[in-house]
């Protein structure tokens, strides 16, 4: 009885040690970190993104370049992809206000179309 104990004793921090990592894993990254990290991130390093003259003020100047660079490296991504690589952006560097606010939808498609500056324009 005594050396089944002390066996349990010896092994409950493996156990637990063992458990964690597990029960504590990170989240899985979103796509847009996904994208942006597989396509981007060999060459864009953090501080294009913290540099005196950057290109993105707001979210659609933001979301513009994303489809500028993708468009430029013919990553063919979907616009879908475009507003979570820009999701992703915003979140980790930027934190621009979103279309419709902090909890508003962000459009993609053909509203995310009707809201790039100019489109309304005839």
């Amino acid at each position: 009885m005594k050396a089944t104990r002390q066996a349990l004793l010896g092994l409950w921090p493996s156990l637990v040690l063992g458990l964690w990592p597990q029960a504590h894993a990170e989240q899985p990254a979103s796509r847009g970190a996904m994208l942006y990290a597989t396509q981007c991130a060999a060459c864009h390093t953090t501080q294009v993104h913290w540099r005196a003259r950057r290109l993105a003020t707001d979210w659609q100047s933001l979301q513009a370049q994303v489809r500028r660079w993708q468009d430029v490296a013919a990553l063919r991504w979907t616009e879908e992809d475009v507003v979570e690589v820009t999701r992703h952006l915003n979140d980790t560097f930027y934190n621009f206000e979103p279309p419709g606010g902090r909890l508003g939808a962000i459009r993609t498609g053909a509203e995310a179309a009707a809201l790039r500056p100019g489109a309304g324009a005839s």
